[in-house]
């Protein structure tokens, strides 16, 4: 379904409310012919019936500042509707009531999410759902009155998206189980998780926990809501949208029931999001639990494992969270993966390029951002050689934009002798013709912009800061 410029301008075109807006993209599709999921779904959820309150607890003036002020923390791009971070504190207060009443009344509609692609480090692209503002400020809204009552739910060895709780703990608790002899895991990879959750077993389980019809209701909306991919509407019959600040915990609430399953049958895991983990003490052990655990996924859940990626094998075959493990003197101990490696190379390839267009300052300030937040996730891993090696490398990259940058003859030359080398081997390589790499890697740059240098200049090391933070 088309959806024309005008349509999604609607918001600036017209004073209306946000429902007013909705209405009229409404009365555009029904004069061309058209029809639009979004406003004419039918609920199946009874919402006159006795509730306990919730949802104006959800609404309450304190939550929803709380919300606001995490969507305005949080910054994103603007959805569908094409409003932007500075306008949303305006429309707010212009639509307040309207907002409310219609939330409280039981008909406000959300917008499609719009669509966008990221790469995945194996060449595809993982699918993320942009709400609008307004809708992240309600589903935040939501989830900080729900997070609370579901936490008491969780199972202990589930990681992902909770409070205090993060991928260090999940692998801290692996090399826990490894270390009691349970070497054996089973990988298991669930294919496209958040795009084949099935919707309507997720609102059965919630309507267990939220008596609040009104509430129950207001989230089938939100997985409802469509996406909006190049101008066409496509409707969401399956599965969460990522994107939304709802949809990590409804993914941590669909796949509890296979927590508690685990903790009922008395298996080992750890679970982050959708990245599980099942630990035993042999390969045949592995074989019996997959067999079982596989039987509940796709039979209970109606989930789908990739049965490609998912495999049996011993811990340090495997991949988790960015992570590789090894044993040292029968203790289970860290690494950081090959692949994680390579994918930290090829980000400071890019910062370095000899073209992009960065100021000095700027390629600075944006190689100590990553070298802090990377060191900072990686520290629980032995890393000492590799951090050295990679400042090593990092050195000759900024050396290489260096030497690039002087270009002239003359500012080569000047240069070099204002580094102290000798007038006559100064000139001699001031009039090189060998590559900017090649001239990076030797003596003559090695010997005058050294590793001192760069540190008062204020670039970070890999290995100082390593040595500084690790655990």
């Amino acid at each position: 379904m088309k959806i024309t410029e005008n349509t999604l301008k609607c918001r600036k075109q017209n004073k209306d409310t946000i429902i007013n807006c909705g209405n009229s993209v409404e009365h555009e599709r029904r004069r061309n012919g058209q029809s639009d999921s979004r406003m004419i779904e039918k609920d199946d959820i009874n919402t006159n019936e006795p509730t306990d309150g919730m949802l104006e607890r959800i609404l309450s003036r304190d939550n929803m500042n709380k919300a606001y002020q995490k969507v305005k923390r949080n910054k994103g791009a603007g959805g569908v509707d094409e409003m932007e971070i500075d306008e949303l504190l305006e429309h707010l207060k212009t639509h307040r009531e309207e907002i409310l009443t219609s939330l409280l009344k039981g008909s406000y509609k959300p917008y499609p999410v719009k669509r966008i692609e990221i790469p995945k480090e194996n060449g595809k692209t993982r699918k993320l759902g942009i709400p609008t503002l307004t809708d992240r400020v309600i589903g935040q809204a939501i989830l900080q009155e729900l997070s609370p009552i579901y936490e008491k739910q969780f199972s202990e060895t589930s990681y992902g998206f909770r409070p205090n709780r993060g991928c260090h703990d999940a692998l801290k608790k692996c090399q826990e189980y490894a270390n009691r002899g349970y070497w054996y895991v089973i990988d298991m990879d669930l294919e496209k998780f958040f795009d084949t959750v099935n919707q309507s077993m997720l609102i059965e389980i919630l309507s267990r926990t939220i008596k609040d019809n009104r509430v129950i209701s207001l989230i089938q909306k939100f997985i409802n809501a469509g996406i909006m991919d190049r101008g066409m509407f496509i409707k969401s019959d399956e599965g969460v949208p990522q994107g939304g600040p709802l949809s990590p915990l409804l993914a941590n609430i669909m796949l509890n029931e296979l927590d508690q399953k685990l903790d009922e049958w008395g298996y080992l895991y750890v679970r982050y999001a959708d990245d599980l983990l099942i630990f035993t003490k042999s390969k045949r052990a592995a074989e019996r639990q997959y067999e079982r655990t596989s039987k509940y996924i796709e039979g209970k859940l109606k989930l789908k494992i990739n049965k490609e990626k998912t495999q049996i094998s011993k811990l340090s075959q495997i991949k988790y969270l960015g992570y590789s493990f090894y044993k040292y003197r029968g203790k289970c101990r860290f690494r950081v993966h090959p692949k994680s490696i390579k994918r930290l190379k090829d980000k400071l390839r890019t910062v370095t390029g000899r073209s992009n267009g960065m100021s000095i300052e700027g390629r600075k300030i944006k190689l100590n951002q990553i070298i802090r937040g990377w060191v900072q996730y990686f520290k629980l891993a032995d890393m000492k050689g590799i951090m050295q090696d990679i400042d090593e490398w990092l050195r000759r990259r900024i050396r290489m934009i260096t030497w690039k940058r002087w270009k002239k003859v003359k500012t080569k030359f000047e240069n070099l002798q204002k580094l102290g080398v000798a007038r006559g081997k100064a000139w001699e390589w001031a009039n090189t013709r060998k590559s900017y790499w090649h001239v990076a890697g030797s003596w003559i740059l090695d010997t005058t912009l050294t590793k001192a240098r760069f540190g008062k200049q204020g670039y970070l090391s890999f290995l100082k800061y390593y040595l500084e933070v690790r655990v």
